[in-house]
C-alpha cells in the first residue's frame, strides 16, 4: 500500500526542478518533557558536554532549555507547572520509543561508551546489527536515549 491509497499527501525530494522536500526532512527538534529541570539539565550538560542555546520561560506555565545536536537539530527539555504524570517513562506506551543521536561510526561510538562507563551512566552495550551498532542508555526521567553509527 501506497500513501496515496493511504490518503496521505506522497513525498517528492529534491530535484533539479525544485521540487518540494518531504516534510519532516530534515528533523528540526526533538522536544522532551522532563520531570525536574533542575536534575536533568545538569545530567543532559554533563552526559553531552554541551550548553544550552535557549533558556526561557515561554508563558507563565512552561519553561525550557533547548541543546543544539549537531549542525541544525534541536533538543529541548520542557517542563510544565502542570506535573508529569508519577509513572515512568516506556517505549511500550504509544508515542516515543527513544531518540538517537548520530556518530560517524564504531570507533566514536566505542569512545562514548568510555565516556557513559566514566560518567557512570548504565547503559546496555554496544549492539550490533546489519543496519548499524548503537547503545542505549536513559536519562534522570528514563527516557530511552541512543547513540547511533551507521555500517561500516
Amino acid at each position: 500500500m501506497n500513501s496515496e491509497t493511504r490518503g496521505a499527501v506522497p513525498c517528492r525530494t529534491n530535484d533539479r526542478q525544485g521540487a518540494e522536500r518531504c516534510p519532516g526532512s530534515p528533523l528540526t527538534h526533538v522536544a522532551l518533557t522532563v520531570r525536574d529541570l533542575s536534575a536533568s539539565v545538569p545530567w543532559y550538560e554533563r552526559v553531552f558536554n554541551a550548553e544550552p542555546v535557549l533558556d526561557e520561560d515561554t508563558d507563565p506555565d512552561f519553561h525550557h532549555t533547548v541543546y543544539l545536536a549537531g549542525d541544525n537539530t534541536l533538543i529541548g527539555l520542557h517542563q510544565h507547572v502542570v506535573p508529569a504524570a508519577g509513572e515512568p517513562f516506556s517505549e511500550y506506551r504509544v508515542g516515543l520509543d527513544h531518540v538517537a543521536f548520530g556518530v560517524a561510526d564504531r570507533d566514536e561510538l566505542t569512545n562514548w561508551a568510555t565516556r557513559l562507563d566514566e560518567l557512570g551512566v548504565a547503559h546496555g552495550g554496544i549492539k550490533d546489527r546489519a543496519y548499524g551498532s548503537g547503545i542505549s542508555f536513559r536519562d534522570p526521567d528514563g527516557i530511552a536515549l541512543e547513540l547511533f553509527a551507521p555500517p561500516a
